[in-house]
C-alpha cells in the first residue's frame, strides 16, 4: 500500500521515521514523477509537462516499511535565483543530514545524456560519500545528440556501478528499482 504522506518545505519538517528512504532527483523535466508512478504502479506522484513542478520534498510510505522522495528537479525550471539557491542548499542539507536516506536515484534524460549540473550533483555526491544510481529515463525516445558525456562508475567514488535504462512510457527497465524498493 502506498500512501502519500506530504509535501515538505524544510528538511527539518521532515518527519523522523525508522524507514529506510530511496530519494529520486534529475533535471527538471527528466520525467521522474512519470518515472515513480510507473515504478509503484500507480498514480500517486504528481506529473506535469511544466519542468519545476514539483518544489517541495514529496514523500510516499510504501508498505510501512520504505519511504520514497520525490525532490524538485534542477536545472531547467524557471525559477528566481533566491528560489533556485534555496532549492540547492535544501537539497545539500537532505543528503548531507538525512540518517535515513539509503540510495540517491540519480535520473538523466537519455536523450540528452548527462549534463553539467548532473555531473556537479555526482561530484558533490562522491564527495560527501552519499550512495547513488545513475537512471536513463525515457529509452524509448529518439536520442537528439551523437555525442553524450559517458558515466563511468569507476571514476565515482559514491556511485553504484549498474547503470538502469528505464522507460515509464513503456514500462521497461523497472525490475531492478521494484526489487531495490522491495516491490514484488
Amino acid at each position: 500500500m502506498i500512501k502519500f504522506v506530504g509535501s515538505f518545505e524544510t528538511v527539518k519538517s521532515l518527519p523522523n521515521t525508522q524507514f529506510t528512504e530511496f530519494a529520486f532527483i534529475g533535471r527538471s523535466n527528466v520525467g521522474k514523477s512519470s518515472l515513480i508512478n510507473a515504478i509503484l504502479g500507480t498514480s500517486v506522484a504528481r506529473t506535469s509537462n511544466t519542468p519545476g513542478r514539483t518544489q517541495s520534498l514529496n514523500l510516499f510510505n510504501l508498505d510501512d516499511r520504505v519511504m520514497i522522495v520525490d525532490l524538485p528537479g534542477y536545472g531547467y525550471a524557471k525559477v528566481s535565483k533566491t528560489d533556485a539557491m534555496r532549492w540547492l542548499n535544501r537539497l545539500e542539507e537532505y543528503l548531507i543530514n538525512r540518517r535515513q536516506l539509503k540510495r540517491l536515484f540519480i535520473l538523466i534524460d537519455s536523450r540528452i545524456g548527462a549534463r553539467d549540473s548532473d555531473l556537479d550533483l555526482m561530484d558533490f555526491c562522491d564527495r560527501n560519500a552519499i550512495p547513488y544510481q545513475i537512471v536513463y529515463t525515457k529509452k524509448d525516445k529518439k536520442i537528439r545528440e551523437e555525442k553524450q558525456k559517458e558515466i563511468i562508475h569507476t571514476e565515482h567514488g559514491a556511485m553504484l556501478p549498474e547503470i538502469l535504462q528505464t522507460s515509464a512510457e513503456k514500462k521497461t527497465g523497472l525490475e531492478p528499482l521494484r526489487n531495490t524498493l522491495g516491490i514484488k
